[in-house]
């Protein structure tokens, strides 16, 4: 069992992160994003234009309207998650009322070229997320329906679902604000959406990590990587050198920003098992990156010629 140290050790990182994102966050929210009236998907650009409409304050209308969202998601994502992202996501919008009374006061909201707006915006806004996504937690709201969803889409990453959504409320704002505000809108999630993937990812979504585990109790690290990380996991037969004792090895294909999550898995359960970590250029298949569709073809063209030359063989 992981000690009572290390969970606290672990807790303390937890906080700092979230605070550092989340802080970030909604610094960058009103220095760029409601000064601006930037609607950059999400229900922050939600909450923007109900302030515009109807005068409600961005953090308090965002914090109200994610109730929903965590009562559905009780039911669908595990505890842990769902404890930190509701921590995240209060910290969060507390900070984006908190922080905004300086920023005004101070004259810190920027106003001035709006495509460096979005892209400021779009980065500062992406580099925070992946800080909050790396430690298990969102900041609520879309990123939480695309968590969802990326449970029953695992092959698309986190940051393209978040811009298929965003693009929706993108769209809702194009007639709340004008047309080129959502333009702009439209930049600073495409930048949010690159830094999260490069950042989370790796330039290529489809890299990772292989990572082997030799433990006694390797069927409970396998059913508990299933159910909190969604990763299936190959058991290989193996024969200690040593001891001449048979026994099993666990492989497992993760991605880079699930490593800190998998190792505490394992922890919790057998914290003297054996682990190796080792890099995966390319990794295709259910949860990483599509086969292309052309080595598809050449494959199934290769079984076909190799069926029809059986055949021969055979008369």
């Amino acid at each position: 069992m992981v000690r009572l140290d290390d969970k606290k050790k672990e807790f303390a990182i937890d906080v700092v992160a979230f605070f550092f994102g989340n802080m970030m966050l909604a610094i960058t929210t009103n220095i760029f994003v409601v000064p601006n009236n930037l609607a950059p998907g999400g229900l922050v650009g939600a909450a923007t234009m109900l302030q515009t409409i109807f005068g409600f304050p961005v953090g308090w209308t965002t914090l109200a309207m994610n109730v929903p969202l965590f009562i559905l998601a009780h039911k669908k994502i595990g505890h842990s998650f769902l404890i930190k992202s509701l921590f995240s996501t209060v910290m969060y919008n507390v900070l984006i009322e908190v922080t905004k009374p300086f920023i005004v006061q101070f004259g810190f909201e920027y106003k001035g070229d709006i495509l460096l707006t979005s892209v400021f915006a779009g980065l500062l806004g992406g580099a925070s997320s992946s800080l909050i996504f790396m430690r298990g937690g969102t900041s609520g709201g879309i990123d939480i329906i695309a968590s969802l969803l990326s449970i029953y889409n695992s092959h698309i990453s986190i940051g393209k679902l978040l811009l298929i959504l965003d693009v929706i409320v993108i769209a809702i704002s194009a007639f709340v604000y004008d047309v080129e505000k959502a333009f702009y809108a439209t930049v600073c999630v495409f930048v949010t959406t690159k830094v999260i993937d490069a950042v989370m990812y790796g330039v290529d979504v489809g890299t990772g990590k292989i990572v082997f585990i030799i433990s006694p109790k390797n069927e409970e690290i396998s059913q508990k990587i299933t159910e909190e990380l969604l990763r299936g996991s190959t058991k290989l037969k193996s024969k200690g050198s040593y001891t001449g004792k048979e026994g099993e090895i666990l492989l497992c294909a993760i991605r880079r920003h699930e490593v800190f999550q998998l190792r505490s898995i394992v922890n919790s359960i057998d914290e003297n098992a054996f682990m190796i970590v080792t890099d995966a250029r390319e990794i295709t298949g259910e949860g990483f990156k599509k086969t292309p569709v052309s080595i598809q073809k050449t494959t199934i063209s290769d079984n076909n010629t190799a069926s029809n030359s059986n055949q021969e063989t055979m008369i």
